[in-house]
């Protein structure tokens, strides 16, 4: 892990980009609402603690592993059976091929600029192997199992006009045309990377290609590398092609930029550079079943926002566009409140660093999480802080300005010292995610 000062800058002010996962998978659009992996992966555990009868994969939440659950005796394969009979999993080939020549790439594009994330990173290959792009690099046992038309290519001229990065996600580790399915338990996944020699030169040969044609800001690499390829030369070539670019540590070697827990969170200030990627859900891929009630509401994503900012992260929040490729309204609300939210108070978010503490809570029991720039200081409420508000041990100087971000921008807020701390009068503010308040100058931390 490279230190967090190379980290480029551009990607440790951004804080908040959106992941895209679209592919085969999201024509059947299914999966159990089974949040056990979710529960394991936010844990950091690979096995339930408890043993099971059934396959932990078979039910696993993610609709992007239709392919390997629905290999599995469980819910996905009752489903497929119910609703598709013997039908393969290639025949959807067809329908999402006809999806790809209608879809536009324009929507997705605006929805992330206006939902105020700085960067997007679609799926170019995820396990099933399908290319979403034109490769010259063809899978070698199903020919045409890729794109026509360049998804890849068209949504990032969309998201780079509209003043974004653009990174690229590929699964380096599983390919499921290269075989070793169905994979049944967490544990199981290292072992079900290809070895061949063939599938080092593929997935090698793939990545070359992208950061050729597409030139990306970041290479999400997934599931580990296979061990006959050489991610050192690789990486070695993006940052002599892409100077700025950021490299995750899922590639599983040394040079990497960023951390990416999945489902999980710091407990504290991390000095190492770090991404939480999660899904407004339970899955990354399309699930016909989820409703609004399965995703995390708006003021939840702007409460892990603040929370991960604050402890020197970013959000890489996954969205899932149907089989039709469209978003799903009850994503596109979620993020629209999020984006305006991020246009009231974004100051406190983008371009900041950790303080020396991340949280606190106020006397009133409300938590609060702290960012920095400069000279100033944000404190993030996260909930009503009611008309004054105290963080113990949080003592402005004497000559410190506290000003109110959001609806009440500007307004100055009286400040006089406490018992544990100093007292703000912020007034009555109108509901929100979070109320900020900015402190300038910044204390030296607390006392």
């Amino acid at each position: 892990m490279r230190p967090a000062a190379d980290t480029p800058t551009w990607y440790r002010d951004a804080k908040f980009g959106i992941m895209i996962h679209w592919g085969l998978y999201s024509v059947p659009g299914w999966a159990p609402l089974d949040d056990e992996v979710v529960r394991l992966l936010g844990a950091g555990l690979a096995e339930p603690v408890e043993p099971s009868p059934v396959d932990p994969l078979a039910r696993h939440s993610y609709a992007e592993w239709y392919q390997n659950s629905y290999l599995l005796d469980g819910p996905t394969r009752a489903y497929h059976r119910r609703r598709y009979g013997d039908r393969p999993y290639a025949d959807f080939r067809h329908e999402f091929d006809a999806a790809v020549r209608r879809w536009d790439p324009e929507p997705w594009a605006g929805l992330c600029a206006d939902a105020g994330a700085r960067y997007v990173v679609p799926t170019t290959k995820h396990h099933d192997g399908y290319l979403l792009w034109p490769s010259a690099r063809p899978n070698p046992y199903l020919p045409h199992w890729q794109t026509g038309r360049d998804v890849i290519g068209e949504l990032g001229a969309a998201v780079r006009e509209r003043g974004l990065r653009y990174g690229l996600y590929y699964s380096g580790g599983l390919d499921w045309t290269f075989g070793k399915l169905p994979i049944r338990r967490m544990v199981d996944i290292p072992a079900s990377v290809p070895d061949s020699v063939e599938y080092a030169r593929y997935v090698d040969a793939h990545w070359q290609e992208l950061i050729d044609r597409y030139r990306p800001s970041v290479l999400w690499n997934d599931i580990g590398y296979p061990a006959a390829g050489d991610p050192h030369r690789l990486i070695a070539a993006y940052r002599a092609a892409v100077p700025d670019g950021v490299v995750n540590d899922r590639f599983q070697v040394d040079e990497c930029d960023v951390h990416t827990p999945e489902y999980a969170r710091r407990a504290g200030i991390d000095p190492e550079s770090w991404e939480t990627v999660r899904a407004l859900g339970l899955s990354f891929g399309w699930n016909r079943q989820e409703t609004s009630d399965h995703l995390l509401p708006a003021a939840e994503v702007v409460r892990l926002l603040a929370d991960v900012v604050s402890k020197n992260g970013n959000l890489l929040l996954g969205v899932t566009p149907d089989d039709r490729g469209v978003v799903p309204g009850e994503q596109v609300a979620v993020l629209g409140e999020v984006g305006r939210w991020l246009a009231g108070y974004g100051e406190a978010i983008y371009g900041t660093r950790p303080w020396h503490t991340a949280e606190a809570v106020t006397d009133g029991g409300v938590p609060v999480r702290f960012t920095r720039r400069d000279d100033h200081l944000y404190g993030i409420v996260l909930g009503d802080p009611g008309p004054e508000l105290r963080v113990p041990g949080l003592v402005l100087e004497p000559d410190a300005q506290v000003r109110l971000l959001g609806p009440a921008a500007g307004r100055t807020v009286p400040v006089r010292p406490g018992p544990d701390g100093s007292v703000l009068t912020v007034g009555h503010l109108p509901p929100a995610p979070a109320h900020v308040f900015a402190v300038r100058p910044a204390p030296s931390g607390p006392r």
